[in-house]
């Protein structure tokens, strides 16, 4: 079974999240920092698979400059952080809804045991 296809798309910019709207309005939103930790690029994913992937830190307030829609079947998100490699299938999407709290306590137990924070390092330069 394939995944549903959103009827409309809509970036919560105040709030960081990306809402995907599906028929009977029914709808999920999903934190920019969930989708940029999880990013189906090859540089987040690693490129000779799992065990090369690259964990993903101090990416607590990242936001998005665009969305492109790629065919009929992904948009390709641009991170504020300059990365925009990913391309989101519609079937990605739906998994990362659908698997939301395995995926997100996974992470932040990786980030534990790394040592490392969600908070990104340095001094934070936002524009307005």
């Amino acid at each position: 079974m394939s995944a549903p296809i959103p009827i409309q798309v809509h970036y919560h910019k105040q709030a960081r999240e990306l809402e995907l709207i599906y028929e009977d309005e029914v709808s999920f939103r999903l934190s920019v920092e969930y989708l940029r930790v999880f990013s189906p690029s090859a540089e987040v994913r690693g490129h000779g698979g799992p065990e090369s992937a690259t964990l993903q830190v101090g990416k607590k307030h990242v936001g998005l400059t665009n969305i492109s829609q790629v065919g009929r079947y992904a948009i390709k998100l641009h991170f504020d952080d300059g990365h925009d490699s990913g391309i989101y299938s519609w079937e990605y999407l739906y998994d990362l809804i659908q698997r939301r709290e395995s995926y997100w306590n996974g992470y932040l137990k990786q980030l534990e045991q790394a040592g490392a924070s969600r908070e990104p390092q340095g001094i934070e330069i936002r524009q307005l």
